[in-house]
């Protein structure tokens, strides 16, 4: 297989999510899927736990925790509409959903709230969503522009989370910059709060870049410094993470700046109530320091990572794991193979 990076992975998958972003939703016949999706929409259940972590311990995953985000079964909601797409994602084992929009390419009317009625009705609880931070538009569906908007769709959702995918680059890359985007984040944060919504933050790998009027200056940390805990959280999308910390252990002077992400949620549990779990192979060779892959295909070490979340005392079920792929082959087996794969990690003994 090929280990040659597509140009810039990182800004595509920014700027094909911010595309999706709408208000409106739709499905289309349930009787394209058998001709449509392939082997992987004949699955009837979860897959059983395969593999040496099956059987041993604990479950690593906590029951009622694993989610999706939809961004990764795009192609197929687009195609065949959100209802039978929630019917294999029931059939999976999946717990919850999350949204990258309300469309996300599906033809035909349909209103938040008979979606939020679809999910129930496949077992399926709407957790949270992405929007967009901020546009030149002032009729953009941001935070920026109609946060009222957005809140107000949250609510028809029944989302106890609401945020953004969009990095705090608003002002540019300063550490003073990013003070100015943490003041925007606590205001949409207070106004979520006020309706018992939780705000948050998503981060690609450029957010563990340095500041660039202070080299020795992490801009993750000034966003976790200067937002009010209880007003903004974060969604660690793991991958990620894992590819700053391939791109981002040594300032721009060649000292080392070494981190690993698990730390930053052990640090604060309370702040990560959302996590993007992607997989990555390892490749030097890739600027990214990995090439993305199926849950369970890659070399990010899911067993130790949730399990040392999920053990912390009173976190066991605090947190929602959501598989995500960017661009999977087949998203339906993707999100299958997904699912048994987390289902079958067990804790060590």
């Amino acid at each position: 297989m090929s280990r040659i990076p597509q140009p810039d992975p990182e800004l595509t998958h920014r700027l094909t999510r911010r595309g999706m972003l709408g208000v409106a939703a739709g499905t289309a016949a349930a009787a394209l899927l058998g001709a449509a999706t392939g082997p992987a929409a004949a699955a009837t259940g979860t897959p059983p736990a395969t593999g040496t972590a099956a059987g041993r311990g604990r479950p690593v995953l906590p029951p009622g925790r694993l989610g999706i985000q939809l961004y990764s079964l795009r192609d197929k909601v687009s195609t065949l509409g959100f209802a039978p797409v929630f019917a294999e994602l029931e059939k999976y084992g999946y717990d919850e959903v999350e949204f990258a929009g309300y469309t996300q390419g599906s033809a035909g009317p349909i209103t938040l709230a008979q979606l939020r009625r679809l999910a129930r009705d496949h077992g399926l609880k709407p957790i949270g969503s992405h929007v967009g931070y901020y546009s030149s538009d002032p009729n953009a569906y941001t935070f920026a522009q109609n946060l009222t908007k957005v809140l107000d769709d949250a609510e028809a959702l029944g989302l106890k989370h609401i945020g953004t995918a969009a990095g705090p680059f608003r002002y540019g890359s300063t550490v003073d910059a990013w003070k100015r985007a943490a003041e925007d984040f606590n205001a949409y944060g207070a106004a979520a709060k006020a309706r018992g919504i939780k705000f948050y933050q998503h981060n690609h790998s450029e957010e563990f870049s340095f500041a660039a009027d202070d080299p020795k200056v992490r801009l993750y940390d000034v966003l976790l410094a200067e937002t009010d805990p209880d007003l903004v959280y974060l969604e660690m999308d793991i991958y990620w993470a894992y590819v700053a910390q391939f791109r981002f252990s040594k300032r721009p002077d060649g000292t080392p700046a070494p981190f690993e992400p698990l730390d930053y949620v052990l640090g604060q549990p309370h702040r990560y109530p959302l996590f993007h779990v992607k997989d990555g192979e390892s490749d030097p060779s890739n600027p990214y320091g990995y090439r993305m892959v199926d849950v369970g295909d890659g070399d990010i070490d899911y067993q130790r990572f949730i399990s040392a979340v999920t053990r912390l005392r009173g976190e066991r079920t605090a947190h929602h794991w959501q598989a995500e792929h960017d661009n999977p082959a087949d998203s339906l087996a993707f999100a299958r193979r997904s699912s048994a794969h987390l289902h079958s990690l067990r804790e060590k003994c």
